[in-house]
């Protein structure tokens, strides 16, 4: 059995407790154990960068500890709410997998490859196929239906992912798949790693053990499957892809089209017998043209009593799934065709009524209708929430017919007012989410709160729309529209604070960042972009970027005059400080905001925002303080703070000041008072949907009551 005070636990603790430090949880632990090395060795201690560092860290810990037994009662007492805190073993079972199509045909050659690798005796070589075959031709469906055939192999649970994701650059990026994948295993929001080298390296320790199916659709290469690989032996790695893809080592089965028998009836088994024996004289033509694709096929079996389907007969040689997809656009009603044409201008994720409704200038009845009959036709794809989202195939021709039928101009109004609707809706939301905070954009004295129930309802929007948001940033952006980008990504700043999701941020916030760059940006609104990237990027460990992101905000607010934004860079420095365990850099970037805005006058810019500026200031101080064992001083800042939101009522940051509070009173051998405030700032944070923020909650309540004397 290890010691728990030994070196070699010590450094565990560390390295896990710095893998996740991108949730709240991790932050929590981190900044915690740079307060124990402090006070443990008398100096400031920088935080650990790597095995190496953290191994140093621990050592001093652990002499430290063995001098001093006041001292080491406090690190057993960490070391037991750190271990405590972290993620058990995960267990849930993972049921993922999509249902598989009803009507099933063939295929007989590769399901046997899947039977035989699947049967194959473990040998240390991983279990991964690729099953590959031009778009609409059925890999995907190969995939699932094998996989709904053979669930009783895989008790452990099915794991399944798009990852050809609407978007930028539509590819999925592998760290939003892990983040996914390792919450359906079982662990915390909050217990996620950071990066996408600890993302994987927990997704490979999970699976070790576990007897479990991995589908991994429409791939793009092999660099974006690396890190979702695994070679344990219970584990099956399902890959769907156009292509084979160069550099991955897998199974390669190819799926061809099928053969005319095949063909013939699973055209019966959609349009019935009777159906197929009345289109007698036009099914040699329809099966030819189909060319044995099963996208093409399903889409000719509802109109094969018409004996000339167009597209279908009308075209040789064309390609099937196009000829198919071409074919399903010339029956649309008037309405239907528009939505499909405006609609497809961008890849966006995900497609309701409203953001059709903008983009074609329909009423929003109308546009729900033709989503329908869109989807009736196979031209969309039906998501689990009930929104919409097109195939990239078919996306292509829609907007291919978009520019050909309704001209640039009217192409670039459409994707304008698609963007408009989509910040719209976020400024609404990240007011109602975040009400309290200052603003820049004009849209928010407009909007308002735009008459959400509660904070967590507006919440849960913005995190449901994330994605359409930044393909709207990415939109706004390549129409050279910076004013819209900033707009757009001061919008996402409720997301940021209250659920992480930082790694899914990141392009949107890095386009905000050269938006500040561009002539015409007000230097208010470039130091609040380069503020809120550099958030992340200090979320994700780039501590480096991150500073250089906050000076060039401190350096543009100090330009413009703007003492309330130049002390939000700075105090954003601090909080930076606190994580790098600069605990007395951090007090003096606090006492600097401080006094900037002290210089703040009646009639300048930011007077209304003061009281609450110097309670946030007053709780970060508090959290310096406690860094550097100033107890009583910190308790003192800190519960300026407390009194200031419990006045004004704003529940999130009562709750994150509480919390602070509490860390302060244990530390002063008070954790028996520390308990109600504990349970206070839990309900606070679950009301306001902040879950992002109430792992720490538990660790803070077993050190209240079981912190040895």
């Amino acid at each position: 059995m290890i010691d728990p005070l030994s070196v070699t636990a010590v450094t565990g603790v560390l390295g896990a407790v710095g893998s996740a430090v991108a949730g709240e949880a991790g932050k929590w632990a981190w900044e915690s154990v740079g307060n124990l090395a402090q006070r443990v060795t008398g100096r400031q201690v920088a935080a650990p960068a790597g095995a190496e560092e953290r191994e140093a860290v621990a050592r001093l810990l652990v002499e430290g500890a063995r001098n001093d037994p006041a001292q080491a009662r406090a690190l057993a007492a960490w070391m037991s709410g750190l271990a405590g805190g972290a993620p058990g073993p995960a267990d849930a079972v993972p049921r993922l997998l999509p249902a598989s199509t009803r009507y099933f045909t063939d295929r007989k050659g590769p399901l046997a490859e899947l039977d035989k690798e699947a049967g194959r005796k473990a040998d240390g070589s991983p279990r991964q196929v690729l099953l590959h075959g031009p778009d609409g031709i059925g890999t995907s469906a190969v995939a699932i239906h094998w996989g709904a055939r053979e669930a009783h192999r895989f008790p452990d649970g099915q794991l399944y992912a798009d990852l050809r994701a609407a978007g930028p650059g539509g590819v999925l990026d592998p760290t939003t798949v892990l983040r996914r994948f390792l919450r359906r295993l079982g662990v915390p929001a909050d217990h996620l790693p950071a990066t996408v080298e600890d993302r994987a390296e927990l997704f490979a320790a999970l699976l070790a053990t576990r007897r479990l199916l991995v589908v991994l659709d429409h791939a793009h290469s092999a660099a974006q499957l690396r890190p979702l690989l695994t070679a344990a032996p219970g584990v099956l790695t399902l890959i769907t892809a156009r292509r084979p893809l160069a550099g991955l080592d897998a199974l390669n089965v190819a799926v061809g089209p099928l053969a005319d028998k095949d063909a013939r009836r699973l055209l019966t088994d959609l349009a019935g017998k009777h159906a197929v024996t009345a289109a007698k004289a036009a099914l040699p033509g329809v099966l030819e043209r189909c060319a044995g694709s099963p996208f093409a096929l399903r889409a000719a079996a509802p109109v094969l009593g018409d004996l000339a389907p167009r597209a279908l007969t009308d075209r040789p040689g064309a390609d099937p799934l196009e000829a198919a997809t071409a074919d399903r656009y010339a029956r649309l009603a008037p309405n239907a065709a528009l939505v499909y044409r405006r609609c497809a201008l961008r890849p966006w994720p995900a497609i309701d009524a409203r953001a059709a409704a903008a983009a074609t200038g329909l009423a929003e009845a109308e546009a729900a209708e033709a989503l329908d009959e869109l989807a009736a036709a196979a031209l969309l794809e039906t998501a689990l929430d009930g929104r919409y989202r097109y195939r990239p195939a078919v996306r292509r021709h829609a907007e291919a017919a978009a520019v050909r039928e309704d001209g640039l101009a009217a192409c670039a109004t459409a994707v304008h007012r698609t963007v408009a609707h989509h910040l719209r809706l976020a400024v609404g939301a990240d007011h109602a989410a975040l009400p309290q905070r200052w603003h820049l954009g004009p849209l928010y004295a407009e909007i308002g709160p735009d008459g959400y129930p509660d904070e967590a309802a507006a919440l849960a929007v913005l995190g449901a729309e994330l994605p359409n948001l930044v393909e709207a940033v990415a939109a706004a952006e390549e129409f050279a529209a910076p004013g819209t980008v900033c707009q757009l990504v001061e919008a996402l700043w409720a997301l940021q604070l209250k659920a992480g999701r930082h790694d899914e941020l990141l392009p949107a916030l890095r386009a905000g960042a050269r938006a500040a760059l561009a002539p015409g940006t007000g230097a208010r609104t470039a130091a609040r972009m380069h503020v809120q990237l550099s958030f992340a990027l200090a979320e994700l460990q780039e501590y480096d970027e991150a500073e250089q992101h906050l000076l060039l905000a401190a350096d543009a607010e100090q330009r413009d005059g703007h003492l309330r934004g130049q002390a939000t860079a700075v105090e954003t420095l601090g909080l930076l400080r606190l994580r790098q365990w600069r605990y007395a850099d951090a007090l003096e970037c606090f006492e600097r905001a401080v006094g900037l805005l002290d210089g703040i006058g009646d009639a300048d810019s930011g007077q209304g925002d003061l009281p609450r500026a110097r309670a946030l200031l007053g709780r970060h101080r508090g959290r310096a303080l406690r860094g550097l064992g100033r107890f009583a001083e910190a308790a003192t800042s800190i519960e300026t703070a407390v009194a200031f939101f419990r006045g004004t009522g704003e529940a999130y940051n009562l709750a994150r000041a509480l919390t602070d509070l509490v860390q302060t009173l244990i530390d002063q051998g008070r954790g028996p008072d520390a308990l109600p405030l504990l349970d206070e700032a839990a309900v606070l944070l679950e009301r306001g949907g902040a879950t992002f923020h109430l792992v720490p909650i538990g660790v803070l309540r077993d050190l209240c009551v079981n912190r040895p004397e």
